[in-house]
Order: structure tokens, then sequence, then C-alpha cells
């Protein structure tokens, strides 16, 4: 679960299914009873685009996960904060191992995974027009807009003059960024 819908989604499930809970928020649902068909359960979350996730690496994934999406998303209120300390402080997990379980089980590096994040956060920030290339780039903690220019064109193949200018904006599902 990567977005408030998300959340709203799994909770509208649990109560259709009748099965109590007691709080669902990005990545988790605390639920209030050990009496519940998880089969069950797995078929309706995966009906609209979730799975439950129980193995201790995929956990700790999906937490990562979810940290970096908040972190670009909420970017502006962590003034400059070392993202390795960030995860590090959030998951009370050193970075080279997190930055190992990622990458085994993504297939990609953390550090990619934020640019990628960064990136789709751009072209929902170009596509909105309301702030301006440099502004973006400060907002998101690029060094310069130059650099912020570069790094788009390096994902994307597009300019960030040409991806504003298009009729298609290709963006790409958060949750499914590799």
């Amino acid at each position: 679960m990567v977005c408030p819908r998300c959340v709203l989604a799994v909770k509208k499930t649990l109560e259709r299914l009748n099965i109590p809970y007691s709080g669902v928020r990005l990545g988790e649902a605390v639920l209030d009873t050990t009496e519940v068909d998880m089969g069950q359960l797995n078929t309706e979350l995966q009906k609209i685009g979730f799975e439950i996730i129980q193995r201790k690496n995929d956990i700790l994934v999906e937490q990562i996960k979810i940290l970096v999406i908040d972190f670009i998303r909420h970017q502006q209120q962590n003034v400059k904060t070392n993202f390795s300390r960030y995860l590090r402080e959030k998951t009370e997990h050193d970075y080279a191992y997190l930055s190992k379980i990622f990458s085994e089980t993504e297939h990609i590096t953390i550090e990619k995974y934020v640019i990628l994040q960064k990136i789709e956060r751009v072209k929902e920030l170009i596509s909105y027009g309301e702030l301006n290339f440099s502004e973006i780039a400060l907002m998101l903690h690029y060094s310069s807009s130059a650099y912020l220019a570069k790094q788009f064109k390096s994902i994307t193949g597009m300019t960030l003059s040409e991806y504003k200018k298009s009729q298609l904006k290709p963006r790409k599902n958060i949750d499914k960024l590799r």
C-alpha cells in the first residue's frame, strides 16, 4: 500500500469480509483476530492489486519502499536529510544490511529505486504545471536544475522540456518501479 486510497481499499476489504482490525496504514494491517481465512483474504486483496507479505525480508523491502516514497513525496519537510541515516533510523537496521536485502529481492539498488521515484515525482510536478524546473530541482534537493535535467534524460530518454511539451506524458505506477 503506497497511498491513502490504498489504505482505504484495504479497510473496505477487511470490513466487507467482517475481519476486525485495529489499524491499517501504509504497508500494514493489524488484525484483531487470528480467526481469519488467510487464503480468502489474500484472494480478495489480490483482486485489488495487493498481496499478503509474511516473509521477513519481503516485509523489510516493502517497508523500505514505503519509506522511500514517503521521503520523496514529503521531502521538502526532510530538509537535506541524509537518506541512509533516515532509513537506518526508521527501520533500526544498518544501511548496508538494508541495501543488501533490497538488492537481492528487487534486483535494483536502493539508490536506483530512489532515483526512479524522484523522476516519477518530477513527471508529476511537471504535469501540474505549477513549478518551473529550477523550483522542482530545489524541492527535490537536486544540486542544480542542470543535474536534474541530466538525470531525467538518462532515465526517460527525454529532456524536461520535451516531456513537458509531449501530448502523452508517460508515467509509471510508483509501487511498480524497478
